[in-house]
């Protein structure tokens, strides 16, 4: 087998792998799943540090029973996800106690309904590394480089079959 042959398989396989990611990502969003990065072993080991978790924010907060995994938000930026272990009901108020299941304790304050963002689906472990690092300056110019290297290895090949023609072309004229 050539290289141009090679070439054109691996510039083919790159974009089809492209090609497929992105359409995952558009489907996850278009059915409402929103990604996570997991930054700690609370949930070891359902979700391992460093994973992608995928969370369905359609859900009817008020209904959620214990034993469920929800991820919600803390305070600010801050979102955790915990497992229900108390549904508590105060003054015809739902609640939820929730602890990380590698945890010794219980959440230190109760969750409300409000709080509460959506219920995982899935995960993909170790992506989060990846996109932790992406999103530093130094990873940024990593993307990048392996970017320019994609096209580059998408473009190889027609680039090499035109000077090939070229070659040919002047042979041909050379003889004539």
């Amino acid at each position: 087998m050539g290289v141009k042959k090679i070439l054109n398989a691996v510039s083919t396989a790159v974009v089809v792998i492209v090609a497929v990611v992105v359409l995952g990502l558009v489907a996850m969003r278009l059915m409402g799943l929103q990604g996570y990065v997991v930054l700690s072993g609370s949930m070891e080991p359902v979700y391992h540090t460093g994973s992608v978790i995928y969370v369905q924010s359609k859900v009817d907060a008020s209904a959620l029973e214990e034993g469920q995994i929800i991820t919600f938000r803390l305070t600010g930026d801050t979102i955790a996800t915990h497992r229900i272990i108390e549904v508590v009901e105060e003054n015809g108020a739902v609640r939820y106690r929730t602890k990380g299941d590698a945890n010794e304790v219980a959440d230190g304050s109760l969750v409300d309904p409000a709080q509460v963002i959506g219920t995982p689906k899935f995960s993909i472990p170790y992506l989060g590394f990846a996109l932790t690092y992406i999103q530093s300056a130094q990873g940024r110019y990593a993307a990048i480089a392996v970017g320019a290297l994609l096209l580059l290895i998408v473009f190889l090949p027609s680039l090499i079959s035109e000077k090939g023609n070229d070659k040919k072309s002047k042979t041909k004229e050379e003889q004539t």
